[in-house]
């Protein structure tokens, strides 16, 4: 029949797709994608470490245990260095400081604090006599000029102060450049250094660096 008469497009298309069918080297079907495995060797340190799980969590438990310790007895030991170097020196201010007294220095406060920093310099202890000479003269500007010595000032911004009087100011200068060499220079001082010290401290109390030109 198919001889005698055209084959009409849908006739045509249902063949085509007969034969299509047929072929088995066509693929119709989604096949799933297989899964993925790891690696022989992954799987193995997986299995090594999930068995061995127990001991190494005690492991990093002991370690970071051991590395806060460490952490935490380095900063002890800073502080308690920082505060038997400053111990000394704030216990002479605080001694010495009198309540009610005159802002500028009275000759028996200066020559007290003279005595304990000659007594720390006799027994071969410079650094801290050089130390209670500094302290006291930040004492001492606290009092001459109230809310000027800020607890974020080192002593270089306190040396630049314009509100000190210049002798003051330059004697000031001398003991925080001398304790500098000490507190971060890591240098001991002599007695050579504790002199400088001392003279630019009786300077610095003399009313002479106080009275002319010293604002108000």
């Amino acid at each position: 029949m198919s001889g005698l008469y055209p084959l009409t497009l849908a006739e045509k298309v249902a063949r085509a797709h007969v034969r299509v069918v047929a072929d088995h080297s066509l693929q119709f079907a989604l096949v799933p994608a297989p899964s993925p495995h790891p690696p022989s060797w992954l799987v193995a340190l997986m299995k090594a470490l999930a068995a061995g799980w127990p001991i190494l969590r005690i492991v990093f438990l002991v370690a970071m245990a051991v590395a806060a310790l460490m952490v935490i007895v380095v900063i002890a030991r800073a502080v308690a260095a920082r505060i038997r170097r400053r111990a000394p020196a704030r216990q002479a201010a605080l001694s010495l400081q009198g309540h009610g007294e005159n802002l500028r220095p009275l000759p028996r406060r200066a020559r007290a604090l003279l005595e304990e920093a000659d007594a720390l310099a006799a027994a071969g202890r410079f650094d801290e006599a050089a130390h209670v000479l500094l302290f006291r003269t930040i004492d001492d500007l606290e009092g001459r000029r109230p809310r000027t010595v800020r607890p974020a000032l080192t002593t270089r911004d306190i040396a630049a102060l314009e509100v000190i009087p210049p002798p003051a100011r330059g004697a000031f200068a001398v003991i925080a450049q001398v304790v500098e060499k000490s507190f971060f220079g890591g240098r001991r001082l002599d007695a050579g250094a504790f002199a400088v010290c001392r003279q630019a401290y009786e300077a610095f109390v003399s009313p002479q660096s106080w009275a002319a030109g010293a604002p108000t």
